[in-house]
């Protein structure tokens, strides 16, 4: 087990773990000074950033690529790099692109889905794994609840085991019933990420866009917005247009002489 390894598994009943997402060095600076534990790039980016539809597009190279210019700003963080689609399918494709997170700054990586054969072969190899059920985006056909059935809610808990055994250091929760994650959290030594999973799981993660409000469309039940950044940045753009338009910027305090 890793020193990070071992620093996380205190947050196991101890303390709540806090994450959220960063996709470039400006965000990820401002992380390194705020009261978060970690930082994860998460795949979400090609929604968020690239303006796709889905996570299912995002490819490794653009994953290295916000890894490594997150990792710049992230200070002293850790960093997580998300795992996307198609990169972890057998033991040996998942430890080359693990490694290329690694060698490009990431203290752990993540992957979604029950893949204990994946999760024992980089565990083998010294690189620490997030597990990441319920909610699967890269494999979902539609966003919903998770575990709702009995028969749904055994099998996440038996896949939460799994993952667990197989030496998991945290494991996300997604869009699950609050009872569920919060039975898996009392089962599992790994520390639980919620998300959509209630409040009984060891820590919680945003995607910082929309915990700040940078997107004015319809949101998840569990999304909060914590400001409203996204009007203020359009006031802000449409004040500016004005005072260019009126003559009024720039004025002489910010013109050299």
């Amino acid at each position: 087990m890793t020193s990070f390894e071992r620093e996380m598994k205190t947050f196991k009943g101890q303390k709540k773990l806090v994450m959220l997402t960063a996709y470039d060095a400006q965000v990820a600076h401002i992380l390194s000074k705020a009261n978060v534990d970690l930082i994860l790039v998460g795949d979400s980016l090609g929604v968020v950033f690239q303006g796709l539809k889905t996570t299912k597009q995002v490819t490794m190279d653009e994953m290295v690529y916000h890894i490594t210019i997150v990792r710049r700003g992230a200070g002293a963080k850790p960093v997580i790099g998300d795992m996307p689609a198609g990169s972890f399918d057998t033991p040996e494709h998942a430890l080359r692109n693990a490694q290329r997170f690694m060698a490009a700054g990431t203290a752990a990586i993540k992957i979604e889905g029950n893949k204990p054969d994946i999760v024992r072969a980089l565990a083998g190899h010294g690189i620490p794994v997030m597990g990441h059920l319920g909610l699967l985006p890269q494999t979902a056909e539609a966003y919903r609840v998770q575990g709702k059935t009995q028969a749904d809610a055994q099998r996440i808990m038996e896949e939460a085991r799994q993952l667990d055994a197989a030496g998991v250091f945290a494991l996300v929760l997604e869009c699950v019933p609050e009872t569920l994650a919060q039975n898996i959290t009392r089962t599992v030594a790994a520390p639980t990420i919620g998300i959509g999973a209630g409040v009984h799981c060891d820590g919680q993660v945003l995607v910082i866009n929309d915990m700040l409000g940078m997107e004015g469309e319809y949101m998840p039940k569990f999304v909060k917005h914590y400001a409203e950044l996204g009007r203020i940045i359009e006031t802000a753009v449409n004040t500016f247009a004005g005072e260019v338009r009126e003559g009024l910027f720039p004025d002489s305090s910010h013109t050299y002489h």
